[in-house]
């Protein structure tokens, strides 16, 4: 019966490898690099690789807690294990609320990119019917999942590689735009590598680190893998190789080709690219890939948060119910509940400005600094306290413990650069409430659960 009761490891190798570089890269890549050259001019380059480097760390941190225990399945089940039941249930409830507000951003990001086709579809029919659809295909089995994530991700991947190919041939052969010749002295003949100072350079911060929310979604992955001991390390391993690849790789081309001051922040460098190299459909090929990109987000939120709420339930943290799991151990209770709380995002497209959603995601970038942070906390006390577990781990953070005080100083610092924009500052205010209402929500119930006990005790 207990069998019956465990989520299934049909995640292949292959799979987790390719969750691992779609949840590297976001829509923001494809759509808000132009805004983020534009405001960092090269120095973004700095920026992605200091904020890669530092999520590599916090992956490492992470794949090392999730292989000394096995059963460990989410984030929850250690933050469970070293820091209580409180803190498991406000890191549970907030990481699901990160992925929540996350896809109800894409799956009005979807409506939008399917009217680039159809102008005269209501905004809200194509996200209801991707959300239908992955709700569908989420509930048939976690292999299924897999395979559309994979697909997912290999788009993103062939339009990067696209991108890069057509951008070395383009340098090569000194092809001229309208912003003058492809060269890679574009880099810094511009006004240097920080053509808008320190304020620019840090500026960039907030929207390079929300490229790389989702990151951690491999680690979700842990509880159905089927050799996490070997694929886990794995795809971790491999994520420096892919932010050069992906994210440096790609900028690097984009501005070699446009000195960074001719790219138009408000369109898609990728579309500028294809189209100086006479590519007609350009603006409807980076639409089909960012459409792609959108539902791939919303497909990990429809994953990740039916997963968090399974095991928020197996923790008496979410009602029993929501343990429930089909033949093909799929928690279907869990993936309902989510789903239809992301449907509000289809009822709110009519009324919800478009401010509203910036307000959301900004509210979702604290909450994630706050799921790193608390990762890398439960990394220093699994190492303080499990020295034992730690000696024969094999997948050890490097640089411990010097690897978590620098993550938790560059989290602190974007907490800080999120202060000093205007449409993100408010975010730093609403968040805090969030974090009450979720303890206070937690003290009722428990303290249900103790009268509900004491009953018990007295009819006995």
């Amino acid at each position: 019966m207990e069998q019956k009761q465990e989520l299934s490891r049909g995640l292949k190798n292959r799979h987790v490898q390719l969750i691992a570089i779609g949840g590297a890269i976001g829509t923001g890549l494809f759509l808000g690099s132009g805004k983020s050259i534009h405001l960092a001019g090269p120095s973004i380059l700095l920026a992605y690789m200091i904020t890669g480097a530092i999520c590599f760390l916090i992956m490492r941190a992470l794949g090392e807690i999730l292989l000394s225990n096995l059963n460990y399945h989410s984030f929850v089940d250690f933050v469970q294990d070293y820091f209580g039941n409180a803190a498991a249930f406000v890191t549970g409830w907030t990481y699901w609320f990160c992925w929540i507000s996350i896809a109800m951003a894409d799956l009005t990001a979807v409506g939008l990119y399917t009217q680039f086709w159809f102008p005269n579809v209501a905004q809200w029919v194509p996200g209801l019917i991707a959300l239908v659809l992955l709700l569908v295909m989420n509930l048939a089995t976690v292999k299924l999942f897999g395979e559309m994530e994979f697909w997912f991700a290999l788009i993103k991947i062939i339009a990067i590689l696209a991108l890069i190919v057509i951008g070395i041939f383009m340098i090569i052969k000194g092809f001229s735009t309208d912003a003058g010749a492809s060269t890679f002295t574009n880099l810094w003949s511009h006004g240097g590598w920080f053509p808008n100072g320190a304020n620019g350079f840090i500026l960039s911060f907030q929207m390079v680190v929300f490229a790389f929310v989702g990151i951690e979604l491999v680690g979700l992955t842990a509880g159905e893998t089927e050799d996490p001991e070997h694929v886990i390390p794995r795809a971790i391993n491999n994520i420096p190789v892919r932010i050069l690849i992906f994210y440096i790789g790609a900028l690097l081309i984009i501005m070699s080709i446009y000195p960074w001051n001719s790219i138009n922040p408000a369109e898609s460098p990728f579309v500028q690219v294809f189209s100086a190299v006479g590519i007609t459909a350009a603006a409807g090929i980076v639409n089909f890939v960012v459409l792609t990109s959108a539902a791939s987000a919303c497909n990990s939120a429809v994953f990740s948060t039916s997963r968090m709420v399974y095991s928020l339930a197996k923790e008496k943290n979410a009602p029993k119910r929501m343990t429930k799991l089909t033949s093909h151990k799929v928690p279907s209770n869990a993936l309902f509940f989510s789903s239809i709380v992301i449907l509000i995002a289809v009822i709110l497209n009519y009324i919800m400005p478009e401010g509203v959603f910036t307000l959301v995601t900004s509210v979702s970038t604290v909450c994630f600094i706050f799921i790193w942070g608390i990762t890398v906390l439960a990394h220093l006390k699994y190492r303080k306290t499990r020295p034992e577990l730690a000696k024969k781990n094999k997948f050890k953070m490097p640089l411990y413990p010097f690897s978590n005080y620098a993550i938790l100083v560059f989290l602190a610092f974007v907490l800080v650069v999120l202060a000093l924009a205007e449409d993100t500052r408010v975010a730093l205010f609403i968040t805090p409430l969030w974090f009450v209402g979720v303890l206070i929500v937690y003290y009722i119930r428990k303290s249900r659960i103790v009268h509900k006990n004491e009953r018990e005790e007295l009819s006995e």
